[in-house]
């Protein structure tokens, strides 16, 4: 989805409370793995012994097995749950192959790959390696929506819609716990199509990401951390296809990297992205959707989200303001709906009634 400029993307200064941390330590999100069925996970050796003693822990840290089994108490879409997290097919921070899905992280401890496995029973297998491997294990739960509740969302209105939701019980909004992480391709993505915003991200990470840790796909990537973002040349920005606008907020909010990764509740998380220059509703949303599977975030000032939202509700397109308008009763729910309707297979026709369930596939 890509963003209507709006008047919020300005060069309004920095505020206060996140410029004063622009030089403090990453704080992480690292939540236990508590949540339904989680088993406590495990580390195995890695590699022998090198020269130079700093190497050799270096390598251990980055061949090291980290594991866990998540036993949900509830049905989870591994697929369709994980799917916001990946910037297309072809995204270097993420690939899906018989062994799972493959994703790298930067955490507050450090870069790590994870791989998620599901087996028959819904059971989720999990394994991570590199110096940030126990952070990404312990999140797991968060990551596949075990803190995502349900259960006030009242869909008796809307027939239809709660027919995906009958069909698609395993969808789930997870958190990343990751602020600043999901910001850079946001960013990326404003205001330009999504073929643009992929290839740019995909050779931006290729440019100066690093190689993901552990048995990962080769040409498996992650991406910069703050200070590397912050060193792009203009040059490399611009071969890319990033304007000056996006690419200077990006440097911009590599700064207060730190600020943004505090664990806050998404309202506070929301309100001081909104406060960085070139950060607008928009972007905002986008991020807090992943990092704290916000259940009511709405891309507001999306190209096409306001009126696929106005087909699928009552028959006939609506602007930004209509789309709010109709999903005020679901106050609270409102990514939640905005998730079935973009997943239920429904597409906007020229011409023709509301969402009627035809489509049976989630992607």
């Amino acid at each position: 989805m890509i963003p209507e400029p709006t008047a919020e993307q300005t060069d309004a200064p920095v505020r206060n409370h996140l410029a004063a941390d622009a030089g403090s330590a990453a704080a992480g999100y690292g939540g236990a793995a508590g949540h339904g069925g989680a088993a406590g996970h495990s580390g195995a050796a890695g590699t022998g012994p090198a020269a130079d003693p700093q190497e050799a822990a270096a390598d251990a840290a980055d061949s090291s097995t980290v594991t866990t089994r998540y036993a949900p108490a509830r049905p989870v879409d591994l697929a369709a749950t994980m799917a916001p997290h990946c910037r297309g097919r072809g995204d270097p921070t993420c690939r899906t192959d018989a062994s799972g899905i493959w994703r790298t992280q930067r955490t507050p401890l450090g870069p790590a790959t994870l791989l998620l496995r599901q087996s028959a029973g819904g059971d989720i297998h999990a394994q991570a390696w590199g110096p940030g491997a126990a952070w990404c294990i312990d999140r797991v739960p968060a990551l596949l929506g075990a803190e995502d509740d349900w259960s006030s969302l009242d869909l008796s209105a809307h027939p239809a819609i709660a027919e995906v939701r009958r069909r698609a019980p395993g969808v789930w909004l997870g958190s990343s716990g990751l602020v600043f992480e999901s910001l850079i391709p946001a960013i990326i993505e404003q205001k330009v199509t999504v073929l643009e915003a992929h290839r740019a991200w995909y050779r931006l990470i290729r440019q100066h990401g690093e190689p993901a840790p552990g048995p990962a796909p080769t040409g498996m990537m992650v991406s910069p951390g703050p200070e590397r973002w912050r060193l792009v040349p203009s040059w490399d920005w611009h071969r890319a296809g990033v304007d000056p606008r996006r690419s200077r907020t990006a440097v911009t909010v590599a700064a207060v990297a730190a600020s943004l990764d505090r664990p806050v509740d998404a309202v506070t998380a929301g309100r001081r992205l909104q406060s960085l220059p070139g950060v607008g509703r928009w972007t905002a949303a986008e991020v807090t959707q992943r990092s704290h599977g916000d259940p009511d975030a709405v891309s507001v000032g999306d190209y096409h989200l306001a009126a696929q939202v106005g087909w699928a509700l009552t028959g006939t397109p609506v602007d930004d303001d209509g789309m709010l308008e109709l999903l005020e009763p679901f106050l609270g729910h409102r990514q939640r709906v905005v998730r079935l309707i973009l997943g239920s297979g429904y597409r906007a026709p020229r011409h023709g009634p509301r969402m009627t369930i035809q489509d049976h596939r989630w992607h």
